[in-house]
């Protein structure tokens, strides 16, 4: 007789002695080596995306920089790659302070730009971090007004009293902030109501093929509505259609963001190069 599945996978090995978790706990410490490794040797830069207004004349309203890592061959690796096993780390906090650093420095150098920097809520607190703000800002105090700081929605909701407070200090700075990934975490509106984000990110998963899609259509339009309600600017994330990018139009979406309008680069268009060099 044949086993229920359910019954099959409690017969299978779990934890971190099954074939499985063994296979994981090893992906994830040649992950942390190789990070460790890049950060000792300061081999990270930033790779920016631009955000587009969605009304015309449909200029760039900022760029996002994302931050990258170079493995020992030389290759190009993205967060999404490596930020699920550093952010709860000693070591996320590292590269939270290396991203702010080279977003900075990237302002410094180019007063036309508006830039946008990812960010931990573990982060905040972290005396390094804070002093490369301070640092920086005292050398030109402007830059807070060209900076945004993107947190996570599922970061924010870990410490949300300490993000509340974070945001009303800094944005005495000039510097505003932006709730990345909205719609997929968990936010709990009494808190929501006492956010200060200048922003929200809706998350791609509600973007993708939203055209054709009558779900995603009615929860990013409540998502839109929410963000509305409390003054916020609304961005979408991952749109790579032109059929997308004219549905979020027409449901008045404020921003896009994605491949339809160009992948990241390390190369954006305030770096002389004859051929831009676009990574994923």
């Amino acid at each position: 007789m044949k086993k229920p599945l359910r019954q099959i996978r409690a017969d299978m090995p779990q934890g971190a002695d099954s074939p499985l978790g063994t296979a994981v706990a090893g992906r994830d410490k040649a992950t942390l080596s190789m990070v460790t490794e890049a950060v000792e040797h300061q081999q990270t830069m930033l790779a920016y995306q631009p955000v587009m207004q969605a009304r015309a004349p449909q200029q760039t309203a900022f760029y996002e920089g994302l931050i990258r890592v170079l493995d020992p061959t030389g290759r190009v690796i993205p967060a999404r790659d490596f930020m699920p096993v550093v952010e709860n780390t000693e070591l996320g906090r590292e590269i939270d302070c290396m991203a702010l650093q080279m977003g900075l420095r990237a302002l410094m150098r180019n007063p036309s730009i508006r830039l946008s920097i990812n960010m931990s809520a573990r982060s905040i607190g972290y005396k390094k971090w804070m002093r490369i703000l301070d640092r920086l800002l005292k050398k030109d105090a402007s830059l807070g007004e060209r900076l945004i700081l993107e947190i996570t929605e599922s970061s924010a909701m870990t410490v949300p009293e300490i993000v509340v407070d974070f945001m009303k200090q800094l944005q005495g700075r000039g510097i505003s902030f932006a709730l990345d990934d909205f719609g997929a975490g968990y936010t709990a509106f009494k808190y929501f109501r006492d956010f200060y984000f200048d922003a929200v990110k809706i998350d791609g998963q509600f973007v993708r093929g939203i055209h054709e899609n009558p779900d995603n259509q009615v929860l990013t339009q409540a998502l839109i509505a929410i963000a509305r309600q409390f003054d916020m600017l609304t961005v979408a994330e991952s749109v790579e259609t032109k059929e997308d990018a004219e549905y979020l139009m027409s449901i008045g979406i404020d921003c896009l963001q994605g491949y339809l309008f160009g992948a990241p680069t390390i190369r954006p268009p305030w770096i002389p190069d004859k051929q831009s060099q676009q990574v994923a």
